[in-house]
């Protein structure tokens, strides 16, 4: 294909900006990193902000230096604060955050940007996303399913964050990420976004892995997760007497069974590796 006829190809589509957050990855930013440059999209604008980092991960990001848009690597306030910093450099039309040990599947921009551009009543769209171990291996799914702002207030959230895109527009009326939020930053925003605009979610479409480890945020500070949550949920203007309290209450009991039977799913998938 000529220069000339790429250009025909690309002119028109949309750009989508994809910033990762990233500090002390070192096992996995590689594959994370590689999962967005071999994107079969052709206008991607690609962010990492490391908080400074001392394992290693730096460097791995500085050689694939001419391939991004824009990275650092400096102290910052943390995860969230990343983030922003990041979407404070995009220039896309849709937005995405890509966790540094999580990963795409092959062609999950593309169809993503297809459906928005051909559904422009729909402000965020998600698909599926897979658990990976360490080592990249399946070994669950991430209950995804449509969800809304009604049922964001009560704790339905259903959304896997890997595999989500929104437009930019209306990240600019909800900016920035709230950053005293450590762990449900998300949810925030995607209670924000159903506030103002359509998330639908695509079943069988699988776009993301979500890694899960002993040093996840998800399994070792699973506690935080659920009373940010209730955070929005009061802001929100939620009730005591709510499901998501009910379900917050319950998840404070079975909490060390589930983040236990996910350890064990973990371990028996490195067994039949």
């Amino acid at each position: 294909m000529t220069n000339k006829s790429k250009t025909n190809v690309t002119q028109g589509l949309p750009l989508v900006s994809i910033i990762t957050p990233s500090f002390n990855q070192v096992p996995y930013i590689t594959a994370t990193i590689d999962s967005v440059l071999t994107q079969d999209y052709p206008r991607i604008e690609y962010i990492i902000v490391d908080g400074g980092s001392t394992d290693g991960s730096a460097d791995i990001i500085k050689s694939y230096a001419d391939q991004l848009a824009w990275w650092v690597s400096e102290k910052d306030k943390g995860q969230t604060d990343a983030i922003n910093k990041g979407f404070a450099r995009a220039n896309g039309q849709i937005l995405a955050w890509l966790n540094s040990d999580d990963t795409y599947e092959a062609g999950a921009i593309s169809a993503a940007v297809d459906f928005l551009i051909k559904n422009p009543e729909v402000g965020l769209v998600y698909g599926d996303c897979n658990f990976i171990d360490e080592k990249g291996l399946k070994f669950g799914e991430f209950n995804a399913a449509q969800t809304d702002f009604k049922k964001l207030q009560q704790g339905y959230v259903h959304i896997p964050q890997q595999a989500s895109f929104w437009r930019a527009e209306l990240w600019k009326e909800v900016a920035p990420l709230d950053d005293s939020f450590f762990f449900a930053m998300d949810y925030d925003l995607w209670t924000r976004l159903a506030k103002i605009s359509e998330l639908r979610y695509l079943p069988g479409k699988n776009w993301a892995n979500f890694r899960l480890h002993s040093d996840a945020k998800s399994i070792a500070q699973d506690k935080y997760c659920w009373e940010e949550m209730m955070r929005v949920h009061y802001r929100e203007g939620g009730s005591f007497f709510s499901i998501i309290n009910v379900k917050h209450l319950i998840r404070k009991i079975v909490a060390p069974w589930w983040n236990w039977r996910r350890r064990r799913k973990m371990e028996k998938a490195k067994r039949t590796s």
